[in-house]
């Protein structure tokens, strides 16, 4: 009975000992390769990369783009699934680092096609929608209707469709349209436009997509009517803070590289509708950068809340 009592000590020890060893991880969610009702699949995520890195990892989601990026800068939250513009500004100042990008699969569906729109890997879409009902087709009939956008932080919901706007020789978001409502992330938008809130909003296609698959109720009631510049932009990147060790990101890397070559990885993938990770590359995130550099140095106005 002693012997048992000691053997049970020594494993609740080393099982203490293991816990106290493992490293604490946060990751942040503000732009996904899937709709806010795929946040299940960012958990089973978080799962496989506690095992796989021997480390405690927390899911944090429904904070603005700014506090996501407030938090990554001082380290606070290591790891973040980010909108691509927020990405660039912090490239610059030296706050974040890529880490992987997803690449999207193939999707097979029976929607209306949009005219010359080709997949592009390592890039996403700005979907510009409308009811299903709708007779609105292009954006030369958007003109004087009203419009939601989610955040101006925003590379697929403001960037691209403002650069849209500048090509149509709008000096301000008030010069095209009647009416401006934020809406504060994409689903919400989706959901505006589908009970007729607005006419109009432009939307992550990776959203979009994601809850099309999925059948979602809003998402069925919306039509596309023109994908903005159509090779596409940067997809949303993996990023870390650029505070955290060398050592953990080349780990965490790895992992997301990898993940599409064991069975469990494969498995996740295939629920968010991703072939696999890559090694990102900064220059793919140039479009990104031109689109907003454009309308900058046009003296583009920013829409005042």
């Amino acid at each position: 009975m002693r012997r048992t009592k000691s053997v049970l000590f020594l494993v609740f020890v080393f099982y203490s000992l293991a816990g106290i060893a493992r490293e604490d991880l946060k990751i942040v969610i503000t732009a996904a390769f899937v709709s806010e009702r795929g946040l299940p699949v960012y958990q089973e995520l978080a799962d496989y990369i506690s095992r796989k890195a021997n480390m405690n990892v927390d899911i944090i989601s429904e904070l603005s783009y700014r506090h996501s990026s407030l938090l990554l800068d001082k380290g606070i939250i290591q790891l973040g699934f980010v909108c691509g513009l927020p990405y660039t500004h912090k490239k610059a100042t030296g706050q974040q680092v890529l880490l992987a990008m997803p690449i999207v699969a193939d999707i097979k569906d029976d929607f209306e096609k949009v005219a010359g729109f080709k997949r592009t890997p390592g890039k996403y879409y700005s979907y510009t929608i409308v009811r299903k009902d709708s007779d609105i087709k292009n954006w030369a009939m958007l003109k004087g209707k009203s419009y939601a956008y989610n955040d101006q932080d925003s590379n697929s919901g403001y960037n691209m469709p403002r650069y849209k706007l500048f090509q149509l020789g709008a000096k301000s978001w008030e010069d095209y349209f009647s009416k401006i409502l934020v809406s504060g992330s994409h689903e919400e938008s989706i959901r505006m436009v589908a009970d007729g809130v607005v006419d109009a909003s432009s939307v992550d296609s990776l959203v979009l997509d994601f809850d099309r698959y999925l059948k979602e109720e809003n998402a069925m009631k919306v039509k596309i009517i023109e994908v903005l510049f159509p090779g596409g932009a940067g997809v949303p990147p993996v990023v870390m803070s650029a505070r955290t060790p060398v050592k953990l990101r080349k780990k965490l890397q790895q992992i997301f590289l990898n993940m599409h070559r064991d069975k469990e990885g494969k498995k996740i993938l295939a629920k968010a509708l991703l072939k696999r990770f890559e090694k990102p590359d900064d220059k793919n995130y140039d479009d990104i950068r031109m689109m907003e550099k454009v309308a900058r140095d046009a003296g583009f106005r920013d829409f005042r809340e």
